[in-house]
Formats: C-alpha cells, structure tokens, sequence
C-alpha cells in the first residue's frame, strides 16, 4: 500500500496529478489484466498514439505507481510496465487518521523472531550477507541463527510471532493491525503464482489475502548484491487490522472478528501467525521479507491504538 499524507505535500501533488487523467487510469487498469506490457502494447490497448503512451507512462513512473524495466526486444530494449501498488491512502488530516499519537503503540518485529512454526518444503532463509543454511531443513528454523533471517520462504506452514502489550493501566485498546510485505513462493519466481495467506491473531482467524503471484518483475529495491536476479524480488505490503466493529485487509472488511473476539486482556503479549491454510484454494507458498530484502525496509509492523 502506498500511504500519502498531507504533511509530504510534494509527494501528495505528484501523484494525485498521476492519477488525474483517463489515459493513466486506464494504464493501471491494464496492468491489473496484464501484469507486464510494453509501451506498443499499452498503446495499442488504448488506442492512443505511442508517444502519448510513453508520457503518460513517465508520469506514472514518476509517481511510483508503476515501475518500468527495460527488456531485450528484436531491435534495441523495449521498457516493460508493471504495477507498483494495489492501493493508495491519502492521509488529509494525520490527527484525525491517528486519533492521537501518544495513544499510539507501534512495535517493529524483525521476521527471523518467530516464537514457533510448522513449515514443510520447499523452506528456507537467508540474511544480507548470504544463505543462513541448506534450503529445505524446517529443522533449520529451530537454529540460533534465523534470527537473522531477512527473508523467508516456505510452501506450506506458517511462523508465529508474539508482540510486546505495552498499555498504560487501565487503557483499553479500539484497534489493532499488522503490516508487513509478502508473496507467494514459487520455483524461482512467476509473476502468476496465486497463494491464499492467511492471518491469525491470538489464535484467532483474521482473514484470508489472494497473493496473485511470487514477483521477480523488477529486482527488489532492497536485495543484497548477492541475491539471484532469477529468485524472487518483492512482495507486496499488506495489513491486516481488527477494530471494535469488523476485521480488515488494507481497510476492505475481511471478517465479523472483532477486539472483543480476541480475547487481548488474558496475555501479557499479542500473537500474530501468518501461513497457510492446510485446506486452502490457492497453495502456492509464501514469501516474507524483512529490512534487507524487497522492496519496503521494515519487518512486522504492529500499531496500536488505545483510549
């Protein structure tokens, strides 16, 4: 999710003007239909002269709504398109979106500290300076070392992480969320490898996002030198909330869970587990990335909010 705010009044111009005509609309349309098209294509789709394709292509570059890539073609390159975000929040008054900030608890945790996992191969991980271990060992997870783990893949499992409940006495909590960057795990990567991940909080089953594949589109802006260009390169940064009302992923209403369901009073910590369904649609793995890889420098974000 791309999160804009009227206090980076620059970035927020940028790209409401990308998103200000029906030509560049019409581009992202496309690229939810075609993943990877090049500027030919994209004109020919919109029946629009190829120079007005690749302005409006630059502007959406520009923006960071779309990343382009240049390709081999049979004369010279050619510059591939391909979508950057599946959603854009525009925060336009930061006090009303955070309630209050010192009501705000925000605690980052690193990925490689899982407090318990049932994972089965392909698995594996690895940190900036290299692999931490030979792929496809789950028994590897119980090693010291995967706290380093900057990225980690399974086809099947999950990993549980359980987050510090830091309130003031007597406090109560109105919402609660979990953000992170992920994607299905694929052989190398494929672009269209739809995966069913599913969250957890405190046991309880929050609700279910379609990754539609494991990405190798454009290099990870984060990647280690070292990392293989044919590996997978990013995820996508979801969330997943619970409120007093409903349950959500990227604020659309996944659920009927809410903070009562979850039962926060009864543990000093809040558990998030994120994984696969053992009887899910979709099978296709999970990539989770950490500061060092992807494209988004974080870990497990959680952020809570309390009166």
């Amino acid at each position: 999710m791309l999160e804009l705010s009227i206090e980076d009044p620059d970035r927020l111009v940028k790209v409401a003007h990308a998103l200000s005509t029906h030509t560049r609309i019409g581009i992202i349309r496309l690229l939810l239909s075609k993943p990877n098209v090049n500027i030919i294509e994209i004109a020919e789709a919109l029946d629009i002269p190829v120079s007005t394709a690749a302005t409006n292509v630059k502007v959406l570059e520009e923006a960071e709504l779309i990343l382009t890539e240049l390709q081999p073609a049979t004369r010279g390159a050619m510059k591939v398109c391909s979508r950057n975000f599946d959603d854009v929040r525009m925060i336009l008054n930061p006090i009303a979106f955070y309630h209050n900030t010192s009501k705000l608890v925000e605690v980052e945790m690193p990925i490689g500290h899982f407090i318990q996992f049932d994972i089965q191969p392909t698995c594996g991980m690895a940190n900036s300076a290299g692999m931490l271990f030979a792929e496809d060992d789950p028994d590897n997870f119980y090693h010291p070392d995967s706290r380093s783990a900057e990225i980690i893949w399974l086809r099947k499992g999950w990993v549980e992480y359980r987050f510090p409940k830091k309130l003031p006495q007597g406090a109560k909590v109105t919402s609660l969320e979990f953000s992170l960057e992920l994607c299905s795990e694929a052989p190398n990567y494929n672009n269209d490898w739809p995966s069913e991940i599913t969250a957890w909080i405190n046991g309880k089953e929050i609700g279910s996002w379609i990754s539609p594949g494991d990405f190798g589109d454009h290099r990870g802006k984060l990647n280690p030198a070292w990392w293989n260009d044919n590996s997978t390169q990013h995820g996508l940064l979801k969330t997943w909330g619970v409120d007093e009302g409903r349950s959500t992923i990227d604020n659309e209403r996944c659920s009927s869970v809410t903070l009562e369901d979850l039962d926060l009073q009864d543990k000093p910590y809040i558990s998030f587990r994120i994984g696969l369904r053992p009887d899910a649609k979709h099978q296709g793995g999970m990539n989770l990335f950490g500061k060092g890889f992807g494209d988004y420098p974080q870990g497990i974000v959680m952020r809570l909010q309390h009166d």
